[in-house]
């Protein structure tokens, strides 16, 4: 069965809105790609440039792999379809929409998955990242943890509190359900979002080994830190554009050359 939505096109856009279009729609192809999705379910959200009202949303049904850009409903605060068509579905509006309203700048862009490695240390007692590696140490400033789970969320009661425990953090740990991330851009949220599962990945493999996890000198952790809304180090080269930029960029050549349509 087809799913019946009506695609906006890029002459109803602004420039600036089709590009924000097509960077979301190659998070979710990428998502996809990197076996960070789980079936129909979980929500990749942009704010609408140029706006502080509504954010960027697949119709409800939409499997990640066929995202084009003319594929997103413009969805309202107050829960209605601005632009575009479909269902909305309920807990992307009840965790994405009070996130967006409350940190517009710092949370323009929300994702959230249940992909397997974050989402499996979520499971445990103990979800925290351990300093046993660079890209942990890096990731580790980084990172809020909610450590209570109270259910699917249905009401944006549920959002707003997430965004009180996010605070100035840009990754969430949810116990026993998944991982957000949230970035000023795609690029940010998505280079977060994939760093995280390989942090993760990485730290359940050496768990898994049964040996003793190696730590790192506190003086080596402090030198390696990111301090919270950084993206770099102290004593780091300063890249223009920054690295989660170069990253994005690179993994949409990638689709260039193997899905285009994502641009459509």
């Amino acid at each position: 069965m087809q799913l019946k939505v009506a695609p906006v096109t890029r002459d109803e856009c602004s420039p600036d809105e089709w590009q924000a279009r097509v960077d979301l729609a190659a998070a979710h192809r990428l998502a996809y790609m990197h076996g960070f999705s789980e079936g129909i379910f979980n929500h990749l959200t942009l704010m609408v440039p140029g706006r502080s009202d509504r954010y960027y949303q697949i119709p409800f049904g939409m499997h990640w792999s066929e995202v084009q850009a003319s594929s997103f409903m413009e969805v309202g605060f107050d829960g209605k379809v601005k632009r575009g068509s479909g269902d909305v579905e309920r807990s992307a509006y009840a965790i994405h929409m009070p996130m967006h309203r409350a940190k517009p700048k710092h949370c323009a862009a929300v994702f959230h998955t249940h992909m397997p490695f974050a989402s499996a240390l979520t499971r445990l007692e103990d979800p925290r990242i351990k300093e046993i590696g660079q890209t942990e140490v890096i990731m580790m400033g980084k990172i809020a943890y909610d450590d209570s789970y109270d259910g699917p969320a249905f009401d944006p009661a549920e959002g707003e509190r997430l965004a009180k425990i996010l605070g100035d953090k840009t990754v969430l740990f949810m116990a026993n359900h998944g991982v957000t991330t949230v970035g000023t851009s795609v690029a940010e949220a998505y280079d977060r979002l994939y760093y995280i599962e390989r942090v993760a990945q990485v730290q359940l493999y050496a768990m898994w080994t049964g040996q003793r996890l190696k730590q790192l000198p506190e003086a080596i952790v402090a030198k390696t830190r990111v301090p919270s809304g950084s993206e770099m180090s102290a004593g780091m080269p300063k890249y223009d554009p920054p690295p989660a930029v170069r990253h994005f960029e690179a993994l949409k050549r990638i689709l260039d050359r193997k899905e285009p349509d994502y641009k459509d």
